[in-house]
This record gives C-alpha cells, sequence and structure tokens, in this order.
C-alpha cells in the first residue's frame, strides 16, 4: 500500500532552505519517492491554514516512507529544513 508524507510548512530563512531543497532529491528517490505536490498555490476551504507551502510526496509504501526519512542521507540535510522552517510532517496510508 502506497503511503504519503503532508509536509506543511512556513520559511523562515529561504536561503538555506534552497540549501535543502538543491540536496533533497536524490534522497527521496533511492526509496522509490516522488513529489506530486511542491509548494504551489493553495487554497484553504475550511478551517484556519498556519502554514504556506503544502508538499505531498508519495511512497510505495510506509516502510520505504519512514526508511527514506530515517536514512543517513535524509537525516543529514533534514537539520537545513528544520533550521528553515517551521513545520508539521506526518506519513499517512494510502487506500487500496
Amino acid at each position: 500500500m502506497k503511503a504519503y508524507c503532508l509536509v506543511y510548512e512556513r520559511l523562515h530563512d529561504p536561503k538555506m532552505f534552497e540549501e535543502y531543497r538543491k540536496q533533497v532529491m536524490p534522497t527521496i528517490e533511492a526509496y522509490g519517492g516522488r513529489f506530486l505536490v511542491r509548494g504551489g498555490k493553495f487554497t484553504a476551504l475550511e478551517g484556519a491554514m498556519p502554514f504556506e507551502r503544502i508538499v505531498v510526496l508519495e511512497f510505495p509504501s510506509r516502510k520505504a516512507a519512514e526508511d527514506w526519512y530515517n536514512s543517513p542521507a535524509y537525516q543529514a540535510i533534514l537539520p537545513l529544513r528544520l533550521n528553515s522552517t517551521e513545520c508539521q510532517f506526518i506519513v499517512v496510508d494510502g487506500v487500496e
């Protein structure tokens, strides 16, 4: 079953975040992941949305998503994202 990473972000340091963006793609692809949404325009139709960016990643499984997140390659660049944004990061199972 596919799994999805939902990431909500508010940028505080665009320059540092750009360094993260330059390095993240190979780490995702190594685990069969891909971007479905990468910070495009959105409209909140219900409720307050405290974040300015939304990212959706698709992985072949929850294991692949969690293995990617915990991988040494991703952990090496994760501080760039954590120090340049305020965020919420969720992994959710897809439907069969």
